[in-house]
């Protein structure tokens, strides 16, 4: 079975590696400091969370109906747009306005370990598969 969170986790790494060397080498002497630093924790937020994607396509083939693994990749890669999106075009636009959306994915990104945390809840988990989280 193929898994959508797989290749979103991958090809978010895959940007995020390239966002990261776009930032290191063509960035330094064109935006400030602070906006490097911005930018870079844009990248570090999305390699982790591409990592999360990869782990929850992993745990979703062993509970292929859960909805709780189903919703937590949907957040986690919501998260990734809005979080290191918001971040990347604060730093390359300097509008600070798009910093008012950064607080949207890190909520989602949240809500996707929260829902990870109560997959791994046995009693939980086992209400995933017969009730309502369906």
């Amino acid at each position: 079975m193929k898994s959508i969170f797989l290749s979103l986790g991958a090809l978010s790494a895959l940007i995020g590696v390239g966002m990261g060397a776009f930032g290191a080498h063509g960035l330094k002497t064109i935006i400030s400091p602070e906006m490097l630093t911005v930018y870079q924790t844009g990248v570090t937020y999305q390699m982790y969370h591409a990592l999360g994607l990869i782990g929850v396509a992993l745990i979703h083939r062993q509970a292929p109906d859960s909805k709780l693994l189903h919703w937590a990749g949907w957040l986690m890669f919501a998260g990734i747009l809005l979080f290191s999106g918001s971040l990347y075009a604060l730093a390359l636009l300097n509008h600070t306005w798009l910093g008012m959306i950064t607080p949207f994915g890190g909520v989602c990104f949240l809500a996707a370990w929260l829902l990870i945390a109560l997959f791994a809840t046995p009693n939980i988990r086992s209400s995933d598969h017969n009730s309502r989280y369906k």
